[in-house]
């Protein structure tokens, strides 16, 4: 709509964020805009990741999606792959694709045991084989109420259990709206990731999300993406480094489809995607495994 056109033409046209200490200049910063050839500067091997949220209804429609995603997987897809699934479905989902893909949890809690009906702890994740866990999800950060400080706790957890996590960030619409994007990753980086050392940041990917593109079928642009993923690698040099932030795997979340994977994972700073309903047809997720690349693209 044309509310949402203006927004974006706010947004790139700004040369600042408000808020923000990180400022937009014509010298494009480390790991962004510089490409040798046609290659990133900053080799980060791409992450498709799928989120299955609530679904499916049942424990054989759950075997039957991951074997189609798991068909989809072969030597030349151009990614890392892993999907994010319901607790009930996670061993039988192992079982299913074999080792063509991780099978991840899509929250945990903090504590280790006791009195916290309903909770999942790293531990019994650990114990059946899960690695990566997704930490901070929007749907988890409105609907339960999960803060900054509970999100840090679980990546902490994971973090102390020798597990991955998938910390995802990510403004609402009137943030957006405001030029509030720069801020609020800002604090939620900086708080997610609070007292995780820059040697355990490698098992750290992070996930930015917008959250009016979630479930909307709205995308961000690629170029704005791109933007959003690049101050968000500023952030992570601030914090750690030139060298942990270029190692640094960002994802992209909302609305990710197989018409608009190819362009976003052209752009330098977004080294994957994590990918909601899309993710629920093994057509439509196996195409977004086996994108483009920008080598590919420009080939063509």
């Amino acid at each position: 709509d044309e509310d949402m056109r203006a927004a974006i033409s706010s947004f790139l046209l700004s040369a600042s964020i408000a808020g923000s200490a990180l400022a937009f200049n014509n010298s494009p910063t480390f790991g962004s805009l510089q490409r040798s050839s046609g290659v990133r500067l900053f080799e980060r091997k791409p992450f498709i990741t799928g989120n299955w949220k609530l679904n499916p209804a049942t424990k054989a429609e759950a075997i039957q999606l991951a074997n189609e995603v798991a068909n989809a997987v072969t030597s030349s897809s151009p990614c890392d792959a892993a999907i994010f699934v319901p607790f009930p479905f996670i061993e039988p989902v192992q079982k299913a694709v074999g080792d063509k893909l991780s099978v991840g949890a899509e929250m945990v809690t903090p504590e280790v045991a006791g009195a916290f009906t309903g909770g999942i702890s790293a531990g019994m994740l650990k114990s059946i084989g899960v690695e990566w866990v997704l930490a901070g999800h929007s749907e988890r950060r409105t609907i339960n109420l999960e803060t900054d400080e509970y999100i840090n706790a679980q990546c902490l957890k994971l973090i102390e259990n020798d597990m991955s996590v998938i910390l995802c960030i990510g403004e609402t619409e009137v943030e957006f709206e405001k030029d509030l994007v720069g801020s609020v990753c800002e604090i939620q980086l900086k708080k997610g990731l609070a007292g995780i050392s820059a040697e355990e940041m490698s098992r750290v990917v992070i996930a930015y999300e917008p959250v009016w593109a979630i479930g909307t079928g709205k995308v961000a642009t690629p170029e704005i993406a791109q933007t959003v993923h690049a101050i968000c690698r500023d952030i992570l040099s601030g914090m750690y480094g030139e060298e942990i932030a270029n190692n640094t795997r960002i994802l992209y979340g909302g609305s990710v489809s197989p018409e608009s994977v190819d362009g976003l994972l052209a752009q330098p700073d977004i080294d994957g995607a994590l990918v909601g309903g899309a993710s629920l047809s093994g057509e439509s997720f196996g195409r977004i495994i086996n994108f483009q690349t920008a080598e590919a693209l420009q080939a063509a």
